[in-house]
């Protein structure tokens, strides 16, 4: 049984208590990045996306809704979490705990809160199989925790499913794609200001520099 499998059942509830700090639930983190991502794929062409590490699919629901021209495809070890993703979704893209099922040409392959899950020594080389998945052109974008960031840590420390994992800071991430081969494209810090401090988050763009934000994304580009 995968880790992931015993949360599958109330996973969203348990991610909504844990971040329930921040005075926002799991749709506010998860539309945030649904939206970062349709700035960054080409809205033009239907393109093909991978949402790997796709759990019960609140990312693909909200990929569907920002850019429902592509097709989309999932990937998680936890087949319990694959199961209960919306029969809606599903019937729209291919989703599944079957690697070996997956595609080689996609325009952009998602991982969003997963490398953190996945041990040190193995990181470099899931972002190179990765990258071999990629078309020529693609964008590897991964989400990640900062590390840096105080309550970050705090939230990662008290939920279940993250017992024992070890937080990679940005440059890790920039590292493990260099040696893959892929070109940094982008680099942002992201998700600054609470519920409480909403009004100040159209200021999030221009600080994207800065190391506090809660979250950072990093995009890294398939060349030939």
């Amino acid at each position: 049984m995968g880790r992931f499998d015993q949360f599958s059942e109330n996973y969203k509830d348990i991610l909504d208590q844990h971040i329930s700090v921040s005075g926002e639930s799991s749709e506010y983190f998860t539309e945030y990045k649904a939206c970062y991502i349709a700035k960054l794929v080409p809205t033009n062409s239907p393109g093909k996306l991978l949402d790997f590490g796709c759990g019960v699919g609140l990312l693909s629901s909200y990929l569907k809704q920002y850019m429902p021209t592509c097709t989309l495809h999932g990937y998680d070890v936890s087949s319990a979490s694959i199961e209960r993703i919306d029969p809606d979704l599903t019937a729209r893209g291919m989703f599944t705990s079957d690697q070996s099922k997956l595609d080689n040409d996609y325009d952009a392959i998602i991982v969003s809160n997963v490398l953190h899950h996945i041990e040190p020594k193995n990181r470099e080389g899931t972002i190179l199989a990765l990258r071999e998945r990629l078309s020529s052109g693609g964008k590897l974008i991964v989400f990640e925790h900062n590390p840096a960031n105080h309550l970050t840590r705090k939230v990662v420390d008290k939920c279940p499913f993250d017992e024992g994992v070890e937080l990679l800071p940005l440059r890790e991430t920039v590292a493990h794609m260099s040696k893959a081969g892929l070109g940094i494209g982008q680099s942002d810090y992201i998700v600054f200001f609470p519920h409480f401090l909403k009004l100040f988050r159209p200021l999030e763009p221009l600080i994207s520099w800065c190391s506090l934000g809660a979250q950072y994304a990093l995009v890294g580009e398939k060349h030939g």
